[in-house]
């Protein structure tokens, strides 16, 4: 066996397995949004209906709309008690200001880290040790803490938690892009008179511009799915949309999977139109710093 057919048996090989795994990626994906198509009498069909025979949009309906809820023996109006728009915007004005701070916050730390170590490699890998403590451990106390200071079940309360907990990945992410860039370029617009300020507005972040993109989507994701310091800092005025999900399984609502289904789908639909929008920052962030000065 020659050099040429070993190396494309290698790499058939690569490509079946990168496809297995694809489908096993993409199979829950596939299956949430098959479920919110389901009428309720496949839900627990057995064996599992892959596809409905009769799909329909009746969970997008009862869910996002309110709507009635047609059955076979006739029509009963179906009041869900969770409110997903209400939780849909507390997620996006949650997720979005806190990650705006913990990148804001995270860029200058990074900055002074990688051309100032104003932090030590011991205290940053105590910073991203921080982020590494399980939240079961801290939200009690937090709790405590919210209550006496009245941020419990507020919006403030979670902004800051949020962004407390997810600026150890924004540091660290962003001093990477930061180390890559040539210290070099700041000194010469230095020398041609732009003063430290303006070197880092107009040269220094723009040229990692897609770094900081890159991480401000990756903590976006985070915020935006956490769910145990939003189960307990909050309660029914900021509600986010991985509670009111929870909420679908439970001795209120009962087992609707496929309303379940219905508000899962709407919940990564934004974060797959923003990563479609900011698609060629996150190429080139992702694939900062791989080829070696």
């Amino acid at each position: 066996m020659n050099r040429n057919l070993k190396r494309k048996l290698a790499q058939y090989g690569k490509y079946f397995a990168l496809s297995i795994w694809a489908l096993i990626v993409a199979f829950p994906i596939y299956w949430i949004v098959a479920t919110s198509f389901k009428p309720d009498r496949d839900w627990f069909a057995w064996p599992p209906v892959y596809w409905s025979e009769e799909p329909t949009l009746n969970n997008y309906a009862v869910v996002w709309a309110d709507h009635k809820e047609e059955y076979e023996g006739g029509t009963q109006y179906s009041h869900s008690m969770q409110k997903p728009w209400k939780a849909l915007r507390n997620s996006l004005f949650i997720s979005v200001i806190s990650t705006f701070f913990a990148v804001g916050f995270g860029t200058i730390l990074a900055y002074g880290v990688s051309r100032y170590q104003i932090l030590s490699e011991g205290r940053m890998f105590q910073l991203l040790m921080l982020r590494m403590v399980p939240p079961i451990v801290i939200v009690a106390p937090l709790s405590l803490y919210y209550s006496t200071l009245h941020l419990l079940d507020t919006i403030t309360g979670l902004v800051i938690i949020y962004s407390i907990t997810t600026l150890p990945y924004s540091v660290w992410m962003i001093k990477s892009f930061i180390d890559e860039l040539p210290l070099e370029i700041e000194q010469a617009a230095m020398i041609l008179g732009a003063s430290r300020l303006r070197t880092l507005w107009e040269i220094v972040f723009p040229l990692v511009r897609s770094g900081i993109v890159a991480t401000f989507l990756f903590i976006l994701i985070l915020t935006w799915s956490e769910y145990l310091l939003a189960l307990i800092l909050s309660k029914t005025e900021v509600a986010t949309l991985p509670v009111e999900l929870s909420k679908y399984e439970g001795s209120v609502e009962g087992r609707v999977y496929g309303r379940q289904a219905a508000l899962a789908v709407g919940v990564t639909l934004p974060l797959i139109a923003i990563g479609i929008f900011i698609r060629k920052h996150l190429a080139r962030g992702f694939s900062f710093g791989m080829v070696k000065r």
